[in-house]
């Protein structure tokens, strides 16, 4: 087993968990805000924010895809050892991790129903950088307007028109984090 493995893991768990669910439900409820996030550190190329999420928002019972680069036996162990969820297909995750060409189509992921829209996938995706430069987002959370390097538009607007269903969208660079819900309206900038 790669000592990584057994790395990377939150020191103090309530204080550094309880820190980091704050700063992702603050992502979430603003959209286009970027949050720092830290805590955990998993193998590459795996970032401390992405890491910290699945500590944070998973368990043994939380289905996550790896997608592309991001499926590697080092990832899948440090999630066994550290969360225990399960890694799953595209078409059963609860969460999923990768970049956005990994990830793309989003429709393959489950969108919920409209009975329980909350069944829908949580998309962790990883990017080079994030700023606040890019597509305009309005809609709730956001008192005029807010905009974020986004890696398109279009998925996010079709994903919109789905409401109440779709799927929700965090995008994670080094330690920092900011969120998409499947409720923001996207523009082009």
């Amino acid at each position: 087993m790669p000592q990584d493995t057994l790395t990377g893991g939150f020191t103090e768990a309530p204080q550094q968990s309880a820190r980091a669910f704050r700063s992702l439900m603050n992502a979430l409820a603003r959209p286009g805000t970027i949050e720092e996030i830290t805590g955990g550190t998993g193998p590459a190329p795996l970032s401390a924010a992405a890491a910290t999420t699945l500590l944070t928002l998973c368990d043994g019972e939380m289905p996550i895809h790896l997608a592309g680069g991001h499926d590697t036996d080092a990832i899948r162990q440090w999630i066994a050892f550290h969360i225990g969820a399960p890694i799953c297909a595209r078409n059963q995750a609860m969460f999923a991790v990768g970049t956005w060409q990994a990830l793309t189509p989003i429709t393959d992921f489950p969108i919920g129903t409209p009975e329980y829209p909350d069944r829908s996938t949580t998309l962790i995706v990883e990017m080079d950088t994030l700023s606040n430069t890019g597509a305009t987002l309005t809609g709730p959370g956001i008192l005029t307007t807010a905009q974020l390097s986004l890696p398109e538009t279009a998925a996010f607007q079709q994903n919109r028109l789905l409401f109440p269903m779709g799927v929700d969208c965090y995008f994670t660079a080094g330690t920092r984090i900011a969120a998409l819900p499947r409720s923001t309206k996207v523009e082009a900038h």
